[in-house]
């Protein structure tokens, strides 16, 4: 017999039961590697077992030692990048971990894991696009089973009605087959459907509990749809199960934050720049965190580390210009300038400079050149969106034909009884905000956030996805019981009890755009208070129009939408006026700049509430803020906001003439 063939044919034996007992027992592995390379020093693939085996026995230290010296004589070999990365990654070393993952999917785009990873390294970093696509390829790459292959393909390259019609008839013949379920369930994610997405990973679950990348799609989907407290639930589980896993790390703080657990999330983004300290968005991320929890300085630190590891990066300028307080340097002016230059800028870069320089130039007196970036962001950031203004102002036309005082009649005393919700609606920018931190300056309310949740149940009572108009929601409306109505508002309070984190009886429901929706709050939650928040159209549309808002107002980007929507408000509002008269409070905000003691006290007067001299000085109030006003509303009031639009007067003509009488009638309301 041939010895050589012989030595030959057991080595690989030895390496087969090595790569076997890796999974099983990596010390027994990490011995079986150890006793091949003393037979035969070298051998790469004994070292990556010797390598594998250390780092899953959290040994991230002595695995390196192993793969960093195998990665760079076989810089060729993807599996080896694969390994290296997940050993920088236990070692902290997250931004080295992200060059060997991509290296290892650019040398062997099949590996699954490495697809997987990258994402949940990518989801850290905020790039949102790159790990859905990462996660995409995961899925095809992941999927064995030649029958979804097919699927699997057209997912990952965006033809997702093929894709969903392709699994829908898989699973009718296969029901069980949780792959499956889960590409559908990522199917109906990217189109918005996200209530149809959490069924089918709730069903996937039920029948493979250990599916983690499942549980990670269900708890994202739950936090998209602001069901806080199962999302945390799911978070929770899956920390245990990994506790580095990055997209984890990334939904618990992007959660903390939400909840307004600020400790919690400044607490994670700490850790996680340390292991990766040169990605400008987590950088940008931090300071975000650190500006609501009212750690200006910090803020202000981690946007310039931002912009020194990325100095393109329109976002991070616009966000020191969003701290409203922030006043840019002439040193800042043209570096931002020289960046609008660059023919390579990327358009989301472009309309973020243009806005920042629209502030920079407003705060040093030069208006024209001020509105002339204002108006260039506006045009390209609303070239990426879609509005409809016909759209909303049918919505307010069924509003008045539908909801009536006659039908409103017929339903009283339905819904919960409860009357903790403190809602303040209207336009963004008309002075909620101040409004929110006054009563969450009295000691029985608590201020919580823009809450979602009034918005989500008139989406799903429409029928609408994430992405798409109501469909049947005046229908939905009228056909409410008595039952339902308590439901939803039993419901509404379940969902909201998370945010609160002390004992006070009542809480604030900020959210604006929750005007278009009072006729549903008075149904599901007839003793809550609603308050709307009112500000002169042209003050209210400008700073709206001057504003970049992170997500939703799409009416904002022209100033005609902004005058179409405003007319909009003030007739569905005066019509609620009409149908139910002295249900809603009404906060003009130059009123309350001129006697903001008087308007303190009426609006705590119709909420029912004593008089607390704290609400006057409610600037001390030291709680996270989460919206564009949060600085100022650290600081006493200061008239100087009020007619501040009159500097840009000469270019709000196209505003002027779609507000029509409205601008002229001010505060007035308009005939109904």
């Amino acid at each position: 017999m041939d010895s050589g063939a012989d030595s030959v044919g057991t080595l690989d034996v030895a390496l087969a039961h090595a790569s076997r007992l890796l999974q099983s027992d990596p010390r027994l592995a990490a011995q079986q590697a150890d006793e091949i390379l003393n037979v035969a020093p070298g051998h790469p693939v004994a070292q990556l077992t010797l390598g594998s085996a250390y780092r899953r026995q959290g040994e991230a230290a002595r695995a390196l030692d192993v793969l960093e010296p195998l990665a760079r004589a076989q810089p060729n070999w993807g599996v080896a990048q694969l390994e290296l990365g997940l050993a920088l990654a236990n070692a902290h070393r997250g931004d080295e971990a992200i060059v060997a993952l991509r290296r290892a999917v650019e040398l062997k785009p099949d590996l699954p894991d490495a697809w997987r990873i990258l994402g949940d390294h990518l989801t850290l970093l905020g790039e949102t696009e790159a790990a859905d696509a990462a996660y995409a390829r995961h899925i095809r790459h992941s999927t064995r089973d030649p029958r979804l292959l097919e699927p699997a393909a057209a997912l990952c390259e965006g033809r997702i009605p093929e894709a969903e019609h392709q699994l829908r008839n898989h699973l009718k013949e296969h029901p069980t087959d949780v792959a499956a379920i889960r590409m559908l369930a990522e199917v109906a994610a990217r189109i918005g459907r996200y209530g149809d997405a959490e069924k089918l990973l709730s069903r996937c679950l039920e029948l493979a509990p250990g599916f983690l990348a499942a549980r990670h799609n269900l708890a994202v989907v739950l936090q998209k749809q602001a069901k806080l407290a199962p999302a945390i639930a799911e978070i929770e589980l899956l920390l245990t199960a990994d506790p580095g896993n990055p997209g984890y790390r990334n939904l618990a703080a992007a959660l903390a934050a939400r909840l307004g657990d600020m400790p919690r999330a400044i607490g994670i983004y700490t850790d996680v720049l340390r292991e990766y300290p040169r990605q400008p968005k987590l950088w940008m991320s931090f300071g975000h965190t650190l500006k609501t929890a009212g750690r200006l300085d910090e803020a202000i630190g981690a946007y310039r580390r931002c912009l020194e590891l990325a100095p393109h990066f329109g976002e991070a300028w616009w966000s020191l210009a969003n701290l409203k307080t922030f006043r840019f340097s002439a040193a800042d002016i043209a570096a931002m300038r020289r960046q609008l230059e660059r023919r390579d800028l990327a358009d989301e870069d472009r309309f973020h400079f243009d806005f920042a320089l629209g502030k920079a130039l407003e705060d040093s007196g030069d208006y024209a050149a001020s509105f002339r970036h204002y108006e260039a962001g506006n045009r390209l950031r609303r070239k990426s969106i879609f509005w409809s203004a016909a759209d909303y102002t049918t919505h307010v036309a069924r509003s008045r034909t539908d909801l009536t005082a006659g039908f409103f009649a017929a339903r009283a005393g339905w819904g919960a009884p409860a009357a903790d919700p403190i809602f303040i609606v209207g336009l963004p920018r008309a002075g909620s905000t101040l409004i929110e931190q006054i009563l969450s300056s009295h000691s029985q309310v608590e201020g919580t956030m823009e809450l979602p949740d009034i918005i989500q149940l008139a989406r799903e009572l429409g029928g609408a996805t994430a992405r798409g108009p109501e469909t049947r929601y005046f229908e939905a409306l009228a056909r409410l019981g008595p039952e339902d109505c308590a439901r939803f508002g039993e419901r509404y309070l379940a969902q909201t009890r998370i945010q609160r984190r002390s004992a006070a009886p009542y809480f604030i429901d900020k959210m604006p755009n929750n005007f278009a929706h009072v006729g549903l709050i008075h149904l599901v939650l007839p003793n809550a208070k609603i308050i709307d928040a009112r500000r002169h159209p042209l003050g209210c549309c400008f700073s709206a129009y001057k504003q970049h808002f992170a997500r939703g107002q799409a009416f904002s980007y022209s100033l005609e939408d902004l005058g179409r929507y405003y007319r909009d408000y003030v007739d569905l509002m005066a019509h609620y006026d009409a149908a139910l008269p002295g249900r809603v409070h009404r906060v003009f905000y130059e009123r309350m700049v001129d006697d903001t003691e008087g308007e303190v006290r009426r609006l705590l007067e119709y909420c029912g509430l004593p008089f607390e001299s704290a609400c006057l000085q409610f600037y001390a109030n030291d709680r996270a803020v989460r919206t564009a006003s949060s600085e100022q509303v650290r600081r006493p009031i200061y008239r100087d906001g009020v007619d501040h639009w009159r500097h840009y007067e000469p270019w709000l003509d196209p505003l002027k003439e779609v507000l029509g009488p409205i601008a002229g009638r001010y505060p007035e309301p308009p005939t109904v």
